[in-house]
């Protein structure tokens, strides 16, 4: 193959950048290797960006200038090689568009006027080579005129490419003849090109769930990404047959304003991918979690006013997204309807004077509607809610009501009827949910009430939260419309039974709409919502006491759920309190509907089985104190003794006589009584009975009512202490996570420990015998050798998981009710957390009496109730201080070392 050589001095190329020094190119090209000179200009060229971009240079003229410069590298790399009149060098696909990201590929495709592959082959892989020799990220293709036409007509990948296209080298009259053979004269015609895209769009959205609020969104392929400005673009210059998206404005396509919303929603997400190429130093599109916090500094966000600055600009993402599929999913219904489907409307029916159903989608009977009864911006969702027939809504309409929604200003949600208009929505039979989602979606809702308008796209960087706080109060909504459906009827029966006899059920819809209002404001937003709440009940002429049912409801939103993961549920004194607090049942089934749909609506992974199980033990005992009146609750000991009396009951079936459970049970404590149902108290004695003296029994089986709800694992010891560390780390590594944890110690050091666990998808594992049989060795081979056991747990911690860093938080207390000490530790979710806790507990000789673990995403919130060696209350404030300061610098000092292996990994693998 040749060797390159400059040897023919090339005259300086007009179109370079200001910043290229052209004389001196030109002049290393003479005396130095020219692939070290092509290098060093690439190189110099992208730190020249990157700090014009630190600077605040804004990414349009940026990513511009950069299309501009390659087109110069190109230019004369083209040229050291001799080439006629029959082949040309052209850009494509973004790049074709004078779009060059950093990390970017730089798309092109070699065009012959005939097939003359041979004729051109040797200097072709020249040029390619010396490209990839100057380490040139390109794509490219090499083909003929009739194998252009042919690629096209057989893929509308290659023919929505080969229309953004730039002559870079060569004979224009090619790239001309090109561009006629595969116009929409000649293939794919401006519709067949629309239905081919749309559908594109359809698959390529479903792989992102179909929504544009994913935790680490990709900002080029997911909805609202840059891939549906495109999408616009492509379709409406094929059809339109314009070059540049301006030029759409003149064919009265799109609206100045819908020009402008969409060059501003782009220049924001360019930027955005500008930082994100520049932070990873790869052609990264996806938004991790990592980049999130980086990205925030990078472009100036800063913490303030009770938002993290990452949930600021991941705010401004999302509202840019939502803002770019408003308008693309609008303009292509327009361009289908007004263009494709033009005078093709089947039936109409007039609903009234304002408004007119144009097969099956609701219109506005006259183009100036809202401008003359700006009312109408509400009746239009009232009409859908209303008639179940409705579709949807007509793109004209849309566009009016974008171009309208100013209108709803301080005198509009004065009006009466407009006030009326919206509690006659909220009442509406059919799909209110989706009526709200559209009315987010264009910018209705958060007009008319501006207080829900500050939560839009609002985040919080977590992976407990999975939506924006507009987008989970929508979908807490559509968990709760839904109770009346047969298949969540039977997956929420309680919810759907008091859901369907509630007699104002819009009450709790406007609970559900204003329990998170105050987010991101600082302070507690339970107390700022029920502010907000009773403020529009007022407005909208509910009674006093709907208004104090709604407060209350926001201000408790979070008590059940609470209470139910972290409190033990089986002491009376707990239901009794809980139910003082309540009051009476309209209360509870509330709070019940609300707090059930809430925790679904957080994030669909985090409502299991075991935590229903614990809620509706909650409620059901709430019920029965209630049903009985408030009198003050019986003393425990008439409690035991009942429980007792029922064991007792069963025990003689197995004919075991009283005088032996009392043997077994020795001095254990009363709480194992109330705790545990008189069935399975009976199981464990039973089985304590019949096993071998000194040996652990371990006993294992799922427990529910109606399914499975978790996996219950009994311990029964002689003479062992300190095994709950042990236990917790054989455990972990089996892949099972604790949810719960009953632990009860004889004075003589017999252990009746009771764990319930999930596996690491949230399911019981009684089913799966082999495994329970290898959970059970192993559980005996740890106790009778815990010397063996290591408890360092080597399973990997999730890259999510590491890009969630926060101090540990310990707190203690002493609780008079349990006679124990109460400590609540909250720290980042880590393989093996569970067991370093409990050996933190060991060595201060502490005794766990009763665990509740609840895993929020990425971090955990666990409770842990207390006593010393010596079966009491931790009293001295000195230890308790090393006891907390012990957890937070060891917990913290882990979750440093998974930080830094997670740098070392990407190092390593970047």
């Amino acid at each position: 193959m040749p060797s390159i050589s400059f040897d023919q001095p090339l005259q300086p190329n007009s179109r370079a950048p200001i910043f290229f020094d052209q004389k001196r190119f030109l002049a290393d090209l003479q005396s130095r290797n020219p692939i070290h000179v092509f290098r060093d200009a690439l190189s110099a060229s992208r730190n020249h960006f990157d700090n014009r971009f630190l600077e605040g240079e804004d990414a349009r003229t940026l990513v511009n200038e950069a299309a501009q410069f390659a087109d110069v590298i190109l230019w004369y790399a083209w040229h050291q090689y001799q080439w006629d009149n029959n082949i040309s060098l052209i850009a494509v696909g973004g790049y074709g568009r004078g779009e060059l990201h950093p990390h970017s590929d730089i798309d092109l495709l070699i065009l012959m006027r005939k097939d003359h592959a041979k004729q051109y082959r040797e200097r072709i892989e020249m040029f390619l080579t010396f490209l990839w020799d100057i380490q040139l990220k390109i794509g490219h293709s090499v083909r003929s005129l009739s194998q252009c036409v042919d690629e096209a007509k057989a893929d509308i990948t290659v023919a929505t490419n080969l229309m953004e296209t730039r002559l870079l080298c060569g004979n224009s009259t090619l790239l001309q003849q090109m561009l006629e053979k595969t116009g929409p004269n000649k293939i794919w015609s401006s519709a067949k090109f629309y239905r081919g895209k749309v559908g594109e769009q359809k698959d390529r959205h479903r792989k992102h769930h179909d929504t544009e609020y994913n935790l680490e969104p990709n900002i080029k392929e997911a909805p609202g990404g840059l891939r549906d400005i495109q999408l616009i673009n492509w379709t409406a210059k094929r059809h339109f047959n314009v070059y540049r998206r301006s030029q759409l404005v003149h064919k009265g396509f799109l609206s100045e304003e819908e020009y402008l919303t969409l060059r501003l929603d782009e220049e924001f997400l360019w930027k955005v991918r500008y930082g994100l190429h520049y932070l990873s130093d790869r052609g990264e599109e996806r938004l991790l979690f990592d980049h999130q916090r980086k990205l925030a500094s990078l472009l100036g966000y800063s913490d303030g006013n009770g938002k993290l600055a990452v949930e600021k600009f991941m705010q401004r993402y999302y509202q840019t997204v939502l803002s770019i599929r408003e308008l693309t999913d609008v303009l292509l219904q327009y361009l289908d309807e007004a263009i494709y489907r033009k005078n093709k409307t089947k039936v109409v029916k007039q609903v009234n004077s304002r408004f007119v159903i144009r097969d099956d989608y609701l219109d506005t009977a006259e183009d100036n509607l809202f401008a003359n009864n700006p009312s109408a911006l509400l009746e239009l969702f009232v009409v859908l809610g209303e008639t179940e027939s409705i579709k949807g809504i007509r793109a004209s309409a849309i566009r009016q009501i974008r171009l309208h929604r100013k209108l709803i200003n301080e005198d509009f949600r004065k009006d009466p009827i407009n006030r009326a208009l919206f509690m006659r929505l909220l009442k509406a039979p059919y799909k209110l949910s989706i009526q709200l989602k559209r009315m987010n979606r264009y910018g209705i809702l958060g007009n008319y009430l501006p207080e829900f308008g500050k939560i839009v796209g609002q985040t919080q960087h977590d992976l407990f939260h999975i939506y924006p706080v507009d987008v989970h109060t929508l979908e807490l909504i559509t968990n709760i419309r839904r109770l009346v459906q047969p298949e969540e009827a039977a997956k929420f029966p309680v919810s759907s039974h008091i859901f369907k006899n509630l007699p104002k059920p819009e009450l709790i819809i406007i609970a559900a709409l204003y329990h998170d209002i105050a987010k991101g404001r600082g302070g507690d937003h339970s107390i700022l919502g029920a502010v907000d709440v009773a403020d529009f009940a007022e407005r909208h002429g509910l009674q006093k006491q709907e208004i104090a049912l709604l407060q209350w409801l926001i201000e408790n939103h979070l008590l059940m759920s609470t209470i139910s993961q972290r409190e033990d549920t089986s002491d009376p004194d707990v239901i009794y309190k809980f139910a003082r607090h309540v009051g009476d049942q309209m209360h509870l089934d509330h709070l019940w509907v609300l707090t059930v749909a809430d925790i679904n609506a957080t994030n669909p992974r985090l409502w299991t089985e075991w935590k229903g199980a614990l809620m509706s033990n909650l409620y059901f005992e709430t019920k029965q104190v209630l049903l009985s009146g408030l009198a003050e609750p019986a003393h425990k000991s008439a409690w035991v003794d009942n429980a007792k009396k029922s064991v007792l009951e069963l025990l003689l079936e197995s004919e075991i006589s009283e005088a032996q459970a009392a043997d077994i049970w020795g001095d254990v404590a009363d709480q194992f009584f109330l705790r545990e149902r008189a069935e399975d108290i009976a199981l464990f004695t039973q089985v304590i009975a019949d096993s071998r003296p000194q040996q652990p029994v371990i006993l294992l089986r799922d427990v529910g009512v109606e399914i499975p709800v978790a996996t219950q694992i009994f311990v029964h010891t002689k003479g062992a202490s300190n095994l709950f560390s042990v236990i917790a780390a054989i455990l972990d590594k089996l892949g099972l996570n604790i949810q719960d944890a009953r632990l009860q110690t004889t004075s003589d050091n017999r252990t009746f420990d009771i764990f319930y666990v999930l596996d690491e998808n949230n399911q019981p594992v009684g089913a799966n015998k082999k495994f329970c049989a290898t959970i059970a060795s192993s559980l005996k081979a740890g106790i009778l050798a815990p010397h063996k056991v290591n408890l360092e747990v080597a399973r990997r911690t999730s890259r999510q998981m590491k890009s969630f860093t926060m101090k540990t938080k310990v707190s203690l207390h002493n609780d008079s009710e349990t006679q124990t000490t109460v400590l609540q530790v909250t720290t980042p979710d880590r393989p093996g957390l569970l067991a370093q806790l409990t050996h933190i507990f060991s060595r201060f000789e502490l005794i766990v009496y009763n665990a509740k673990i609840s895993t929020l995403g990425e971090r955990v919130e666990d409770t842990f109730y207390l006593r010393d060696k010596d079966n009491r209350p931790l009293t001295d404030e000195s230890i308790n201080d090393q006891i907390k300061q012990t957890i937070r610098q060891e917990l913290d000092s882990r979750n440093r070392d998974s930080e830094q292996t997670s740098a070392v990994q990407g190092i390593n693998t970047g």
